[in-house]
């Protein structure tokens, strides 16, 4: 693991007492990362967390490029929404950690290190590092720690207030940051700005591709090294699922990783991993929203009606939200959504779903 200082820790805030509205100031093709309470409760194990009048958050990335990690509440969960521009890493954990017959909840912030061109974060209670991909301990009293993956999803605003009608928006932080910069040091933060677009339209990655230097290699033809992925653990196996491979099955697989059962959408532009209930065999569905539906192997990847829709026991499912058009619900996985090269770089060239190393 190469592991460089690049900034002056906390040159890159973090938000640690952010407020939401109703109303978010930026575009409907916008990306947000989505964190449901329900899915925080289930994953936590306990129903308080949906019992406070709690609603969905959406946490933009346009924001987050100039932030990177959100410490956050949601519901009785402590969270940290944390995000990775040159890793096209979106992840959310759980900031409670227990060790020595104690827990504790950690607050974090960017340290202004890379681990493999990944964010470093660091927490504030014991100065122990973390990489944030993987949700682990790297450096300090706590290493060998993990933080717990959270259900969350990466869509966008307009796809947000149509799924989540009453859900809100982080409100702009505002402040400095050093992505707003030309230098190391902090500027005026300028949402408007795209600090990165040139990074994710180049073929090049990693720090040196960001900074106009050269890229790192890559050493594989049959995926990209930003192809977006979403990386689902579980029983010690983890299994990345490349976006274009699970469009090429039709958008939707299945597979085992370690005990659990999981289906894997793609669905507004992402990938979206859920729970697999026992006999659910999901196809490519006719795009009927009751619940009496046929599957259809005909239907193309042009008909945007058909796009991200699935049928499975009678009814028909919304492969992003794991909603069925007669009311139940998808169990959404904890998942980490990331470019390729990251998601190898902590797992292997093998690590991959439909890919053969």
């Amino acid at each position: 693991m190469n592991v460089q200082q690049v900034l002056p820790r906390d040159a890159i805030p973090s938000v640690d007492d952010p407020s939401f509205v109703t109303d978010y100031d930026g575009r409907a093709d916008d990306e947000v990362i989505v964190v449901d309470v329900v899915d925080a409760a289930v994953a936590d194990d306990t129903a308080d967390a949906a019992d406070g009048g709690e609603v969905a958050r959406a946490y933009p990335v346009r924001y987050l490029h100039y932030h990177e990690i959100v410490n956050d509440r949601v519901g009785d969960v402590p969270v940290a929404v944390t995000w990775c521009p040159l890793c096209g890493s979106a992840v959310v954990y759980d900031r409670r950690v227990s060790g020595e017959g104690e827990s504790r909840i950690l607050e974090f912030g960017v340290s202004g290190k890379l681990a493999d061109d990944d964010l470093v974060m660091y927490d504030r209670e014991t100065e122990s590092e973390w990489k944030q991909s993987l949700g682990r301990c790297i450096a300090g009293p706590l290493e060998g720690h993990e933080l717990d993956v959270l259900p969350a999803s990466l869509t966008t605003w307009g796809r947000f207030r149509e799924t989540h009608p009453e859900g809100v928006v982080l409100a702009p932080p505002g402040g400095a940051s050093e992505a707003a910069s030309d230098t190391d040091d902090p500027a005026p933060i300028d949402y408007d700005a795209a600090p990165y677009e040139a990074y994710f339209e180049m073929e090049g990655f990693g720090l040196g591709a960001h900074r106009g230097d050269d890229s790192r290699d890559w050493n594989r033809t049959d995926l990209d090294p930003k192809t977006v992925v979403l990386g689902v653990e579980s029983g010690g196996e983890a299994i990345g699922f490349p976006l274009p491979v699970v469009e090429a099955e039709g958008g939707v697989v299945t597979a085992t990783v370690g005990d659990v059962a999981a289906v894997v959408f793609a669905g507004d532009g992402g990938v979206h991993a859920f729970e697999r209930p026992t006999g659910f065999e999901f196809r490519r569905g006719d795009g009927t929203d009751d619940g009496d539906v046929t599957a259809d192997s005909d239907v193309t990847d042009g008909d945007d009606d058909q796009t991200g829709r699935f049928v499975a026991d009678g009814t028909t499912w919304d492969g992003a939200t794991g909603v069925g058009a007669d009311g139940r619900q998808l169990v959404r996985l904890p998942a980490r959504r990331l470019f390729a090269f990251a998601w190898q770089d902590d797992h292997g060239r093998d690590a991959f779903f439909g890919v053969e190393g």
